[in-house]
This record gives structure tokens, sequence and C-alpha cells, in this order.
């Protein structure tokens, strides 16, 4: 009798494990990820597609990437987030697409939501995203409850054309929620943070026109540690919360005060 559950065990396991999503590309782009693309890439397993759109790469992302059999890779120039993913896209052998960053780990949770998922093509479909610093979960901060679009049809939807903070255009499209979650190892130490608020500030001010000053680059990013720290509770992340909402305002303040330096010419 033992031999029996143990046989039978063996052939369910044996049949989940070839039971793998055939109607969902997964597209990722990534420059120098070397430390986070092994992990983001063995929770893909289970999708037939997954596309790897390589921006100028110099490290050992690729080389990590090719010991994956499901796997295609590609290489191309960053044009900014959303022309990048667009671009990246095209290489997807499906209309849906699941969209993740280099830096993000799916659950098994959200594996089997998408094996079951009956999809509609008038819906996207977004996922509540867990952020973490180092090891750290964030809870509040104002970034520790988020959902993000990331399942669509590319056929009837797209990303919006901004450089930075893009996101999936949803006019005359549904939303609804998948079970499971995607997990954000959005910053890696200090100076990580630093450089992504020193880009990240850069492609506002390039993508935007609008006025500024330095009277207004102070007071926003005053406004967005308060209401970050304060009022979205950052202060119960501990050091972590402190550190992500003064990196946020300074972010804030450097965006404003470069995209003042670009209307003035200087």
């Amino acid at each position: 009798m033992v031999q029996f559950i143990v046989v039978v065990e063996l052939v369910v396991a044996k049949k989940i494990q070839m039971n793998k999503i055939e109607n969902i590309s997964v597209v990722i782009i990534a420059k120098n990820a070397q430390k986070t693309i092994k992990n983001c890439l063995s929770r893909l397993d289970r999708f037939n597609n997954v596309v790897l759109y390589l921006n100028d790469s110099t490290d050992l992302t690729n080389d990590i990437a090719t010991s994956f059999s499901n796997v295609s890779i590609f290489h191309g120039g960053f044009e900014g987030y959303a022309k990048t993913k667009k671009k990246a896209l095209t290489h997807a052998l499906n209309d849906w697409v699941l969209s993740i960053d280099s830096d993000e780990f799916i659950d098994d949770q959200l594996v089997r939501s998408l094996e079951n998922l009956i999809l509609s093509n008038d819906t996207v479909y977004k996922i509540r995203r867990i952020n973490f610093y180092k090891k750290k979960k964030i809870n509040f901060s104002g970034i520790g409850n988020e959902y993000v679009i990331r399942l669509f049809n590319k056929n009837n939807t797209n990303f919006n054309s901004n450089l930075v903070h893009e996101s999936i255009q949803t006019k005359n499209q549904k939303i609804r929620l998948l079970k499971g979650t995607v997990n954000h190892y959005t910053y890696s130490s200090i100076s990580h943070l630093i450089q992504k608020t020193d880009y990240y500030s850069s492609l506002y001010a390039q993508q935007n026109i609008k006025f500024s000053s330095p009277l207004i680059a102070v007071l926003k990013s005053i406004f967005y540690f308060f209401k970050n720290y304060f009022i979205f509770l950052g202060f119960l992340d501990g050091y972590e919360g402190l550190l992500i909402c003064y990196s946020g305002s300074n972010e804030v303040f450097y965006k404003y005060l470069k995209l003042y330096e670009k209307n003035k010419g200087k």
C-alpha cells in the first residue's frame, strides 16, 4: 500500500512538473543584473517562453541566463524604460505577456494563478508587489502596499511613453487582481539607492516640460518626506523606512532642480 502511494505521488509530481504555461510569455529587460537574474529566472521554469532583453550588459548576466533552456536572449540599447520594453515585447512568441523586472521574483501562488487563469481580451491583470531593502520587507513608507499591472495582451494595450515609471495603459480595459505576489528587491545597498535616485531624477527631467524652481524643489521634497514618513507610516519600517523616505525626498528635490536647470539652459 505504501509503495502504491509513493508511485502515485511520483506520477502526480511528474505531471505537475510537465505542466508548462504555454500561452503567456514572460518579458524582462535588464542591464548588469548578475546579482538577481538567477533567482528571477529560476522562478519562471514553468513558462515555455521567457524573453530576456539585455541593454549593453558588461557583467555575467548573459552567461547566467544561457543556462536556462526556456530563456531566449536578445540584445539592444536602452531608450527609456517604456520604449525599451516595447521593443522587448516584439520578441514574445505569445500575445499575452507577463512583464517583470530582473530584480523581481514571482511566488508559487502567482504561478498557480496563471496556470488556472482563463484570459480575457478586455482585461489587464494586476499583482501585489512587495518591496524590500536588502532582505528587509518594507510594509509602509509609501511603497508598502503596491499593486502593479503586469499581465496584458500586447495586441490590445501596451506601455505608455514614459522614460521612467512606465505603466500599462488601461483605457477601456477591465482590471483584475491575481492571487500571488511579486517580491521586488529594489535596493541592495545605500550606494544602489543613491544611484537610482540620480538616474531616475535625470530621466524625469528629460521627459518632462514644466515650470520648476529651487523653491518648488524644496517644498515638494519636504512634502514627500512628511507624507511618506508620517502619513504613510514610514517610521514603522524603522531605519530602512527613514532611509527610503529620505532618499525619495532627495529624488524629488533633484528631479525638480534638474528640470529647473534644463529650463534655464544651464
